[in-house]
């Protein structure tokens, strides 16, 4: 068995006259987090489905450690999913819910507190589910997925409900895991939290692959044109320079401006020659939100 990696190829799902996935192809690599994006309706859950066979391909094939998941002897103890907010009887405590899923897969009762503690909530682990805020639930749900403990992690929308200090705390959770050499693949719609989070990113719309790679390449080599952040007193005379110069100038707030078209070296020649006193020259670097829906721009969602 192989050691992780998730390959997913020329996978596709036709439902009637709809293709919600469209020969697909990317490989998730262990030891690190991959964050896998796209618009509403561009194929992302129905994807993680199939890789856990939950959903059967029209065609292509999906392999975590060269196995199909339904094949794999101890399916819990390869890979552990949670694609929503942990379902459990109402009236069930979280403990409960968790050995009657571990007696099932024939794992150790020890494993149900070891993940309570891990997930940080051993204190609510004799309050019944029904008292669960969505937070709680997205953290019973990842305490589900790893009582295996998995080499793999799949996860659809895991910050869901949860505030600033729980999506500090899955961060650190995640990149623990990868850190121990486990693949972690992720579904979300903050790119925000996702530059932070992810060390690669597998970006698709309609079905299809727009790109992949690590993060920082994404970023950096996005198509957009330079952008650079300037304050000035003589805001009319600088105007004039740039759009001589054939580039576009626009508020940004805070008394700054954003010049889209130039890079700050050639704002700052621009305003040397002009005599333009700057009081703020930065380079804008772009952003995964930026990057992200400059690829996915004007690409129709499923079909």
């Amino acid at each position: 068995m192989s050691n992780g990696q998730i390959v997913v190829s020329d996978l596709t799902k036709r439902y009637k006259n709809v293709t919600a996935v469209d020969h697909l192809s990317f490989v998730v690599e262990p030891g690190r987090v991959t964050g896998f994006l796209g618009p509403n309706g561009a194929g992302k859950t129905t994807t993680l489905r199939m890789i856990l066979n939950l959903v059967t391909p029209t065609s292509g094939s999906a392999t975590i450690s060269g196995l199909r998941y339904s094949d794999a002897p101890e399916p819990l103890r390869l890979a552990g999913a949670i694609l929503e907010a942990s379902a459990a009887h109402k009236g069930r405590t979280a403990r409960n819910h968790l050995r009657i899923v571990a007696a099932a897969a024939g794992l150790p009762d020890a494993q149900v507190d070891k993940m309570l503690e891990l997930v940080g909530l051993t204190p609510a682990a004799k309050r019944k589910f029904r008292g669960y805020s969505l937070g709680m639930k997205q953290r019973l749900g990842i305490a589900q997925a790893m009582l295996g403990d998995p080499q793999v992690l799949i996860l659809d929308e895991p910050a869901n409900g949860l505030d600033p200090e729980g999506i500090r705390w899955m961060r650190g959770l995640l990149k623990g895991l990868a850190q121990q050499g486990r693949t972690v693949l992720v579904s979300s719609h903050l790119l925000s939290e996702m530059e932070v989070l992810a060390d690669d990113v597998v970006i698709i719309a309609a079905g299809r692959l727009v790109t992949q790679g690590p993060v920082e390449q994404i970023v950096g080599g996005g198509t957009s044109a330079p952008r650079t952040r300037v304050r000035t007193p003589n805001l009319t005379e600088l105007v004039t320079a740039v759009r001589t110069a054939g580039a576009t100038i626009q508020p940004n707030g805070n008394d700054s401006h954003v010049i889209t078209g130039l890079d700050a070296p050639a704002v700052g020649r621009l305003a040397l020659q002009g005599g333009i006193e700057l009081h703020e020259l930065v380079n804008e670097r772009p952003d995964l939100e930026h990057v992200f829906l400059e690829l996915t721009q004007g690409k129709a969602a499923i079909r």
